[in-house]
């Protein structure tokens, strides 16, 4: 959540920053306008409680001269119920803007470059060179339906579109790219941490899945639990409502889950194939951060997931998402994206995101530093999307007859 003592400090620059990030103008001045109700809201209270202190005094004053308080009692009580009504009028306020801004993304860092969408994402570098095929490279459907390793009619006939089974090798590459990617983090410092797959509204609200996303979400009937749309989810709420001594910062983990998404908002985009999937595994990356070391360990993250690329020989480029496209908890995000020559493209494979306090602030998550109580950061990270990391296996190691090499890293896991 946006810091509300900001926004009423500095509205201009906080509403200048949203419009950057695409929130409209009628929700910019619906903040303005319930910001402007909750100070008016407080300064009626600050007068009426400076009266009500004001008039206390005089109370000790006149029975210590021994005068009439019949008069000046009345108005004390009076006023009591006046500063009682005043209360529930600031509680309603800052409810109300709260409420509101519930829904309002994070500002983006005043770097991050200006764009509409991926479009206006900018380039940082290339890591790899792209093989050359002396033929054309298939995709990766036809190379899973090829070798037996992915059976996606059968995932839709026990469950629906978007689904899939993997098979043999496939499911073997698949355990051994988690298993790899986990030990490749454990040894960059990453904690391993195994996770529920299901979480509670709570935790949604504090990573900022909710209220505006819930039509992505998979909701469990008749309770309030979701299945996790990524393990960041859970990982960051491990510590929400929490005071961590600031020597324990930063907090490093890695975990790996299923994760589960409607896709509500990608309609016809990626039907085919594993790229984009209602369950899919991940491997994440979560920091709690002290923060002046914040933007280091960001950095340490986007190097951690391009070095885990490299290790699998998998050329992709880093780019830095325009404010069109950066996500609603992101101040900045670096996304990964990795080469598929079936498609002769680079598509995502992972996003490292730095949110700031932003996540920290819904989730209540500090760290005490002498005797002051601070928002810590959080980022996080994909490292990586297990299934577009087979994708790319396959359509980068593929032959002329289909058939797929695994790469020198993932051998001793097979």
């Amino acid at each position: 959540m946006i810091d509300l003592k900001q926004l009423q400090k500095n509205f201009d620059y906080i509403s200048t920053q949203l419009q950057r990030k695409g929130v409209d103008t009628t929700v910019i001045a619906s903040i303005k306008e319930k910001n402007r109700a909750l100070k008016t809201a407080k300064a009626d209270f600050e007068r009426a409680q400076a009266t009500q202190n004001e008039m206390s005094k005089r109370f000790g004053q006149y029975k210590r001269e021994g005068r009439d308080i019949a008069e000046l009692k009345a108005k004390v009580d009076a006023n009591k119920a006046v500063i009682a009504e005043l209360v529930e009028r600031q509680r309603q306020a800052e409810e109300a803007l709260t409420t509101l801004v519930m829904g309002v993304p994070n500002i983006p860092d005043e770097a991050v470059p200006d764009g509409a969408d991926e479009a206006d994402n900018v380039e940082i570098e290339k890591v790899l060179t792209p093989r050359e095929f002396s033929f054309t490279p298939k995709e990766h459907w036809e190379l899973a339906e090829a070798n037996g390793w992915i059976n996606f009619e059968r995932g839709v006939k026990i469950a629906k579109s978007r689904f899939s089974v993997v098979c043999d090798k496939g499911a073997q590459l698949e355990r051994a790219l988690i298993n790899f990617m986990l030990d490749f983090n454990r040894e960059r410092g990453f904690t391993e941490v195994s996770v529920p797959a299901i979480v509670n509204r709570k935790a949604l609200e504090g990573t900022g899945q909710l209220p505006k996303f819930e039509d992505d979400l998979y909701k469990i009937e008749d309770e309030s639990l979701y299945l996790i749309p990524t393990a960041e989810v859970p990982l960051t709420n491990l510590f929400q409502d929490e005071i961590l001594p600031a020597e324990q910062l930063p907090i490093k983990m890695t975990g790996y889950t299923s994760c589960f998404r409607k896709e509500a908002g990608s309609a016809g985009r990626d039907t085919r194939g594993m790229i984009r999937q209602h369950q899919f595994h991940k491997v994440e990356l979560v920091a709690i951060a002290h923060p002046k070391e914040s933007d280091a360990l960001f950095d340490e993250m986007v190097a951690c997931a391009s070095d885990l690329l490299s290790a699998l020989e998998l050329p992709h480029r880093l780019v830095t998402l325009c404010t069109g496209d950066l996500g609603f908890s992101a101040a900045k995000t670096v996304d990964l994206e990795v080469w598929l020559p079936g498609q002769n493209s680079y598509r995502e494979i992972s996003s490292v995101s730095h949110t700031r306090d932003f996540q920290a602030r819904r989730a209540k998550i500090r760290f005490k530093e002498g005797k002051k109580n601070t928002l810590v950061h959080t980022l996080n990270g994909s490292s990586l999307a297990v299934g577009r990391t087979m994708v790319a296996i396959m359509e980068n190691f593929q032959d002329r007859s289909g058939a797929i090499a695994i790469p020198k890293v993932l051998q001793q896991y097979m």
